[in-house]
């Protein structure tokens, strides 16, 4: 969730959304490296003012979706035997809209982001921001709204993945985004790192006055040996077609103290923690009738691994996250909740430049041995043979889901088929 680093050259220029140019040249100017993390990274976007006290540039990115989930009605059974409704979902939206104000401000040095997020699904409309300041290649130091680096794909690849939201395994077990300070660097040639600290795993919904005392620390390392970069953001597909075999390996991990922000007779606000059956954590009676947990530690740690050559692509994760230390109303079953699980996705350009089919499969192994699965596929489509302009078509089947959201794929219990048909833009 910062400006990004990557620098297309011209001969990329196929890579249209590739994000805008370093002007401090702490880069080669060959390097596709994302050395900045997060959804709130810019796309190359407008050129508005440029000056040798600042510069303005305006980028934007916009999801048209329809999204079905089958059956229509339908319930499921918690860990505690607790019968419970599925909300699934048939709806057409302007899903999502992100827009970036971003250049220098006196330093070329010295960056800023300006991100409007809206999520139309929701009605949800947010204005924040982040600072960097490029000391060096091995250190940029940022604050802001930032990721918690739990996985790779809250590292800089959105919007390049197979859809337009995360697999089951990620959705389940990763953490969000807060107001962070973090560093970033390359301190040796093709190796990266991230650091940060972050007021919360998730700050959506929850205000400073319902705000605790503990932080968020995270951390992130990636490898790529063979040719130093990764494609565009990092994500998935070969559209660039790679004459060379690219690959990547990294490791992430974060450790969090997290609490209901909100008193024990009120429903509580944190919503990024679920467990394997897809209850929040917080919730009255989620672990033991009656019983309160007013505050949990997470920890989870991710090993992530990819490759890429002449059109094909694929990408993969083993997460593992444990909940413990548990602060209840009263006595739990439980001193702590482990559940590990992986995912796997693989693309092929069978058109290059223009048409990629793809398939994914995630499985999580959990303490209440419920074993929650997904396999999924679908095709992009891009009409210009960039990566700015996209039409998808989604497959997911899923077996008891433990993701759910107001705005992913899932929906907390699910058990069935999920069709996404949707376009998207990135400038």
């Amino acid at each position: 969730m910062a400006i990004a680093l990557a620098i297309p050259t011209a001969a990329r220029a196929q890579d249209e959304a590739a994000p805008p140019p370093d002007t401090t040249k702490t880069l080669p100017a060959d390097s596709y490296a994302n050395m900045t993390s997060g959804e709130f990274t810019p796309a190359r976007g407008f050129d508005l003012v440029k000056t040798e006290r600042g510069s303005l540039n305006i980028s934007a990115y916009g999801l048209f979706r329809s999204l079905s989930q089958f059956p229509a009605n339908q319930t499921f059974t918690d860990h505690l035997g607790n019968v419970r409704p599925v909300g699934a979902k048939n709806d057409i939206n302007w899903h999502r809209t992100f827009v970036w104000l971003t250049g220098f401000f006196y330093d070329p040095k010295f960056r800023y982001n300006i991100s409007l997020w809206s999520l139309g699904s929701t009605e949800q409309t947010l204005l924040f921001g982040n600072l960097q300041y490029r000391a060096s290649r091995p250190f940029t130091f940022g604050v802001g709204i930032g990721p918690n680096l739990t996985n790779r794909s809250l590292q800089g690849s959105w919007p390049f993945w197979a859809g337009s939201d995360r697999q089951m395994l990620e959705e389940a077990l990763r953490g969000g985004f807060a107001s962070a300070f973090w560093v970033t660097g390359q301190p040796i040639d093709r190796v990266y790192y991230t650091a940060s600290i972050n007021r919360s795993l998730s700050q959506l919904g929850i205000t400073a006055a319902q705000d605790n005392r503990d932080f968020s620390y995270s951390a992130s390392t990636w490898w790529m040996p063979t040719t130093g970069e990764f494609g565009p953001r990092g994500g998935l597909g070969d559209l660039e077609y790679h004459e060379h075999l690219a690959t990547r390996f990294g490791a992430s991990a974060c450790t969090a103290r997290e609490g209901r922000y909100a008193p024990d007779d009120q429903a509580p606000k944190h919503q990024q923690i679920r467990l394997s059956d897809g209850v929040n954590p917080f919730e009255t009676g989620a672990l033991a009738d009656t019983v309160t947990v007013e505050k949990l530690t997470y920890q989870s740690m991710s090993f992530d691994a990819g490759f890429k050559y002449r059109g094909f692509s694929f990408q993969g994760e083993y997460t593992l996250r444990q909940l413990s230390s548990f602060s209840a109303t009263g006595p739990l079953p439980v001193s702590s909740i482990y559940d590990h699980g992986f995912f796997i996705q693989a693309m092929h350009m069978v058109v290059p430049k223009h048409l990629g089919l793809y398939a994914t499969t995630s499985y999580i192994m959990d303490d209440f041995k419920r074993y929650p699965w997904e396999v999924s596929g679908g095709a992009s489509y891009y009409p210009y043979g960039s990566r700015s302009w996209r039409l998808n078509l989604h497959f997911i089947h899923v077996e008891k889901s433990p993701a759910g959201s107001s705005f992913g794929y899932y929906v907390a219990g699910q058990t069935g088929n999920t069709i996404s048909i949707g376009t998207d833009i990135l400038l």
